[in-house]
């Protein structure tokens, strides 16, 4: 009752390419043959022109008649339409254009891998010379772990490590800001500018302790600016227990050298874009646990620990 439906073969894309090559060949080889034809014809034109008709017989350049020089400019670009359409092809054609944009693509893509490589090792260099930095003048400075500073980080984070979003704290955990104004207060507080931003103003009874690359970044009297977390530290050494407060870097950069860590863990996870380091417990060791429910002033279970550096 119906009839079979034709099947037509598909043609790929370098099939596809080849017939619009071998078509625009056909046409070049074309206009080239018509271009031949049109100079034969035209040259005798100008030869009978000039001899049988007389057209310009007493007008020569250099004493010889107009018509051949005329010939020979017309016989430049005959010979020019000759070499585009057989040299040029050969040797500057698809392929040509495709091995040099292949190689220009090589050279930049070389480039960027050169520029991405320069880059990763600047940030070590600087990621070191903040961290590590510190680390040896704290080594060199201290005589022995009885007069050396407490380094404290002071954190609260969720169990997916949120700590914060837009600059400013997830929850609200009446319990957890009375521990932080207990075991802060009359303290030195290390910050980033970020997180001192976050303040409405400084924290009474705390010596704030801002880290930035800001050269004139001002600040109210009695807070200190510092460059670094080296010179944060030094800035604190009357302390005997220093706190670490945030950000994301600073945490990150503190957990290298702080001896112990205050964390509330909040039980619940959060939508955040800064977030604090993951705990290695080959290197940190629970000393304290305390777990604090949801009641009517706390949407969230947490938790109170602590932990300190093994040796």
């Amino acid at each position: 009752m119906f009839g079979k439906k034709k099947t037509t073969t598909p043609i790929d894309k370098d099939q596809l390419e080849l017939i619009e090559n071998a078509q625009k060949r056909i046409k070049q080889k074309k206009s080239l043959y018509i271009h031949f034809v049109i100079f034969l014809i035209g040259a005798v034109f100008l030869i009978l022109a000039n001899t049988v008709l007389g057209i310009g017989e007493n007008f020569t350049i250099l004493g010889k008649e107009w018509f051949l020089y005329a010939i020979l400019l017309w016989s430049f670009f005959f010979i020019y339409h000759i070499f585009n359409v057989f040299i040029t092809h050969k040797f500057m054609g698809k392929a040509w254009e495709k091995q040099q944009l292949e190689k220009l693509v090589a050279k930049q893509q070389k480039r960027i891998e050169k520029l991405k490589s320069n880059l990763v090792k600047e940030e070590t260099k600087i990621a070191k010379s903040d961290v590590f930095n510190a680390t040896t003048s704290l080594s060199q400075n201290t005589t022995s772990k009885k007069h050396s500073p407490e380094l404290t980080i002071i954190v609260a984070a969720a169990e997916n490590d949120a700590i914060g979003k837009d600059n400013k704290l997830i929850w609200h955990l009446g319990d957890d800001l009375k521990r932080f104004k207990s075991l802060t207060n009359g303290h030195h507080i290390i910050m980033g500018r970020k997180t001192f931003e976050s303040f409405p103003k400084p924290l009474p009874n705390r010596t704030h302790i801002v880290i930035t690359r800001q050269s004139d970044y001002h600040v109210p009297d009695g807070v200190i600016v510092v460059n670094n977390l080296e010179d944060a530290i030094d800035a604190a050494k009357k302390d005997s227990q220093p706190f670490i407060i945030g950000g994301g870097e600073i945490y990150k950069q503190a957990l290298l050298i702080a001896t112990k860590i205050e964390l509330t863990r909040v039980h619940a996870t959060f939508e955040a874009d800064t977030f604090f380091p993951e705990i290695d417990t080959n290197i940190w060791k629970e000393t304290a646990n305390t777990f604090h429910p949801k009641d009517e002033k706390h949407k969230h279970e947490f938790s109170f620990l602590t932990y300190e550096r093994a040796h």
